[in-house]
């Protein structure tokens, strides 16, 4: 493990292989933003959806939970804080808000080809070497070679994710749903309305719900009701708390209201979904 420390900025550079891979614990870097680059056959549970990718692969993750449960070969784990990098740039699509992190179409990777593996490996290699360096210098080239990885990667993940027949966002729209995106991250524990990220974006409801239509996306309501329930399962699977407390958490001061909006979503009640996930049945997200 490789750490750079200074004041409130923190950058950390970890490797696995199948001899240390069991020693994944995500809580040690829970509260960081993370970039994992995993070669092909790995296969991860993230937020309760599980992944087996057959390229290598960048994965980029912030609040979510990650789990490694099975690979072969070595992978790296680039982990930081905003401190760090965050504060320091200022390009929306290559921020930590950017198209990678919080984005509504639920897509946190990129599949990479031969000589676009190799060039990541490059990045990942240098700013080992800067870390074990520990020249005066190497925060600032480590940054820029962050800033690589996360330029290659944002534009691989337009390439695979939006320009297709499937998808097809043009340039000029393509803001409104990394706001979006952004906004419902910062806001959805108390603003569960169209209406309050209209606002927030300065446009009337129905537009803003007819944009994610006419490109055939979750409407923004579905989204807003996805997120409340993402968290409300990471809250009972890896929390003690309540429903009822789990309810407040989430801006709902109706704790029964709460536990009939996630049992017709889901098709569980919250208890039962702790119970049966705890016991090995796994349910889609």
């Amino acid at each position: 493990m490789l750490i750079f420390e200074d004041h409130y900025k923190k950058l950390g550079f970890e490797t696995f292989s199948e001899q240390n891979l069991q020693d994944f614990t995500e809580s040690r870097y829970k509260s960081e933003i993370k970039i994992f680059h995993v070669p092909e056959g790995y296969e991860l549970t993230i937020d309760f959806k599980n992944y087996k990718n057959e390229n290598p692969a960048l994965f980029f993750l912030t609040s979510q939970h990650l789990q490694v449960e099975h690979g072969t070969g070595e992978s790296q784990l680039l982990y930081y804080n905003r401190d760090f990098y965050c504060i320091q740039i200022h390009d929306k699509e290559v921020a930590c808000d950017g198209l990678l992190f919080h984005n509504v179409f639920e897509i946190p990777f990129v599949e990479l080809d031969k000589e676009e593996n190799r060039m990541v490996k490059n990045l990942f290699r240098s700013i080992r070497e800067e870390l074990e360096d520990q020249d005066s210098s190497a925060e600032e080239m480590i940054r820029t070679y962050v800033k690589q990885i996360i330029i290659r990667a944002t534009r691989k993940w337009k390439k695979q994710n939006l320009d297709n027949d499937k998808i097809k966002i043009p340039g000029n729209e393509l803001e409104i749903f990394r706001d979006f995106s952004r906004l419902l991250e910062i806001h959805f524990r108390k603003k569960h309305h169209v209406s309050d990220y209209a606002e927030l974006l300065h446009m009337a409801p129905k537009t803003l719900t007819h944009k994610f239509k006419s490109l055939k996306l979750e409407s923004p309501n579905q989204l807003i009701i996805n997120r409340i329930l993402l968290e409300a399962k990471r809250l009972l699977f890896y929390t003690d708390k309540p429903v009822k407390e789990i309810a407040y958490d989430l801006g709902y001061d109706d704790p029964a209201y709460f536990n009939r909006l996630f049992t017709n979503k889901t098709g569980n009640t919250p208890s039962s979904f702790k119970k049966n996930y705890m016991s090995g049945k796994k349910y889609k997200s």
